[in-house]
């Protein structure tokens, strides 16, 4: 499953995917341990990016409180609780984690980092194809996202020591179908660029 990636960092964003607190800080909400032991190599990853000049990019998953009173199908509050509501301490990035000015913040409203946001065309006015993931939680936010990127001819590569996760088989189930169907996975020792 592990290969060595050559990336160009003009070419490259490394996507960090919801490192918020209400996955990742024990007072959240949908606290994951799988997502707080993350935080530490994915700042190895975010420096390391920093240091080549690649992009980084963060979602942010954020829930205005009356999203899902509309709903026909989707609602994310009947399956998890209400979570990440817009402006709260949960929706905020970990503070581990310091967005600095030159990063891109997407914010997303379902587990999809490309539906209804300009993710995509901003990928495209950059010139960027390849995208790093890392981030939480594997099987859901993750695995859409960078499903989605796939989809959209964008070259999804997911780290697989820098996968947040509820339970580790969630995270195993992600990548062998990431790797399976739409991407590649490897882990942050086999990425350099080139």
């Amino acid at each position: 499953m592990c290969a060595r990636f050559e990336l160009e960092p003009e070419r490259t964003a490394l996507v960090v995917v919801d490192i918020q607190n209400a996955f990742c800080h024990p007072d959240g909400s949908l606290y994951a341990p799988g997502s707080e032991d993350v935080i530490d190599p994915i700042a190895d990853l975010v420096s390391w990016a920093d240091d080549a000049g690649a992009s980084v990019v963060y979602t942010r998953d954020v829930h205005p409180p009356e999203q899902f009173e509309d709903a026909y199908y989707y609602d994310e509050f009947e399956q998890w609780g209400e979570h990440v509501l817009e402006g709260s301490w949960e929706a905020e990035v970990v503070e581990e984690l310091p967005v600095d000015e030159a990063d891109h913040v997407i914010e997303k409203h379902t587990y999809d980092a490309f539906q209804k946001t300009e993710f995509e065309g901003w990928l495209d006015a950059r010139g960027i194809e390849d995208l790093v993931f890392c981030g939480t939680l594997a099987n859901v936010c993750v695995l859409h996202s960078a499903g989605s990127a796939g989809l959209r001819d964008f070259r999804p590569i997911l780290v697989e020591d820098c996968i947040g996760y509820i339970e580790t088989d969630h995270r195993e189930y992600a990548l062998d179908h990431a790797d399976w169907l739409f991407g590649e996975v490897t882990t942050s020792d086999d990425l350099e660029f080139a």
